[in-house]
């Protein structure tokens, strides 16, 4: 393999990582990327999961990145609408709350008119009283504002990022850590390892991109030797899953007295999401998990607003990530930048690019600005071209879930309809390569729970590099949330014996 001279090599399988690399290799560079986990493993599937312009960013004059990313929602929705759909936003109001309504008013104003809009629908205001999301809350709220926003399952969208990049020419490598890299002859050496096999490799590449996210400082330090980086600032935020709280399918947008903000989401189907929070991270990234403080904390502030308080007991999953933002010297966690910065070090030969912060709306406008200085360092190949683009299985209609739906089922009449409707929301048009020639429900094999099927296992270890039970159930998809412990045990010893063959 070291005889082969990439143009670009890329550390870290986030979703800056895969979609820097999907966009190069589709300009036409030579692309490699490493990744020493799974796909996704770290920040990128522990957000709140939304596309959104981010509110609460125009209340720190992050206009340049609200906009941005108020653009690119309707952008991203129409490349992915398997995994990205549109959610309505309540927004509760009381007099005497920590921001005035003329302030929230001008906030959604901008917020409507900022990105150009076209599909998603305006802000409106709510009676409480009568309006049906009021029902689960407090009898506190005469009035609401309603704004539109996105959802995206995260994990997929880095998953498919890698895909699209892999079928375009890219060599994708999971569990793949990058040990060293160093300047030699003009080019990069790459010394990575198999962290399955143990088997030792080299790479040669014109360019190196350090994506690593929440470990960008440590690749710096670890792989190039250089002992004073500090660039990012880690903040840990943190979820929690309950059973379904409200039947509504809108999400609320909850303000605390503390000034943070926090979502209640509706989830999977039968569950609420609800977070996150905002705190400074001193750890190693791989070790986050809830704290019991974040755990009150989360179900205090939603219990502020519902009826019916949310108790610790009611909690059937968390999950934390480490959010590696740009160190701008802010004071608070939750006042440090949410945008990106893309640092290029080394001229003329064998340049570094070093991506800082960035967050799942604007990664596919990181990745053409990365590619600008790409350009710029090693030579332009090709024309920006991921706007118009589809994700694998999303080459249907914007608004054509329900058709592809119907459309799955009319093939596949078997399949009940919330299976059906899971298979879309997952693979797109892809489902039908997952179900192939299957007759009647027996033909996909053993049944693991839920209803996640050998044939979906098959699938996600041959076409999305799933090795473990954990890739299957909480990133490939969320059927964690269904399977027993015993259960999620078979799947891990069904896998252990299957051949690893995602390439």
């Amino acid at each position: 393999m070291g005889r082969n001279i990439h143009d670009i090599f890329v550390i870290g399988g986030g979703i800056n990582g895969c979609g820097i690399a999907r966009d190069a290799v589709g300009r036409g560079y030579t692309v490699a990327l490493a990744e020493m986990n799974d796909f996704a493993s770290g920040t990128s599937s522990g957000a709140t999961k939304l596309i959104h312009g981010g509110l609460r960013y125009l209340e720190h004059y992050e206009f340049r990145l609200v906009r941005e990313s108020l653009m690119e929602r309707e952008i991203l929705w129409a490349m992915a609408p398997h995994i990205i759909w549109p959610l309505r936003f309540v927004l509760p109001y009381h007099k005497g709350g920590i921001r005035p309504a003329w302030l929230i008013r001008l906030g959604l104003f901008l917020y409507d008119h900022l990105g150009g809009r076209k599909l998603l629908p305006p802000t409106s205001v709510l009676d409480m009283r009568s309006d049906p999301a009021g029902k689960p809350l407090k009898a506190l709220f005469s009035k609401a504002f309603e704004y539109s926003d996105g959802w995206v399952d995260d994990a997929r969208m880095v998953v498919l990022n890698a895909r699209d990049a892999a079928d375009k020419g890219a060599l994708i490598m999971p569990r793949t850590k990058v040990v060293s890299a160093r300047r030699e002859n003009g080019l990069w050496k790459i010394e990575t390892i198999d962290t399955v096999t143990g088997r030792n490799d080299s790479h040669q590449a014109r360019m190196l991109v350090n994506a690593a996210g929440p470990w960008v400082d440590h690749v710096i330090r670890s792989a190039f030797g250089q002992n004073e980086a500090h660039h990012v600032r880690l903040v840990q935020g943190s979820h929690i899953v309950v059973k379904k709280k409200f039947d509504d399918v809108r999400a609320y947008f909850f303000q605390n007295p503390d000034n943070r903000i926090i979502f209640a989401i509706p989830y999977e189907g039968d569950f609420t999401l609800i977070g996150t929070t905002d705190r400074d991270y001193t750890a190693d990234p791989r070790d986050v998990r809830i704290s019991e403080e974040e755990t009150v904390y989360l179900c205090n502030a939603a219990s502020e607003y519902f009826k019916e308080p949310v108790r610790p007991e009611d909690i059937v999953w968390t999950y934390s990530a480490v959010r590696p933002l740009y160190d701008d010297g802010a004071s608070k966690a939750q006042e440090a930048t949410r945008d990106y910065v893309l640092k290029l070090e080394g001229e003329g030969a064998a340049p570094l690019l070093n991506v800082f912060g960035g967050k799942l709306t604007t990664y596919r406008r990181l990745s053409e600005h990365a590619l600008e200085k790409i350009g710029a360092a090693i030579g332009a190949k090709g024309a920006p071209w991921t706007a118009k683009s589809h994700l694998p299985g999303g080459d249907f209609a914007v608004k054509g879930y329900e058709a592809e739906v119907a459309k799955l089922k009319r093939r596949y009449s078997f399949l009940a309809d919330r299976h059906a409707r899971r298979l879309v929301r997952r693979y797109g048009t892809k489902a039908e390569a997952l179900l192939g020639d299957a007759r009647g429900i027996d033909d996909l094999g053993r049944l693991f729970g839920g209803d996640l099927y050998e044939a979906e296992v098959t699938y996600l270890v041959e076409q999305e590099w799933a090795r473990h039970a954990e890739d299957v159930l909480w990133r490939r998809t969320k059927d964690g949330l269904r399977l027993s412990k015993e259960q999620a045990q078979s799947l891990e010893e069904y896998m252990a014996a299957m051949p690893a063959m995602a390439g």
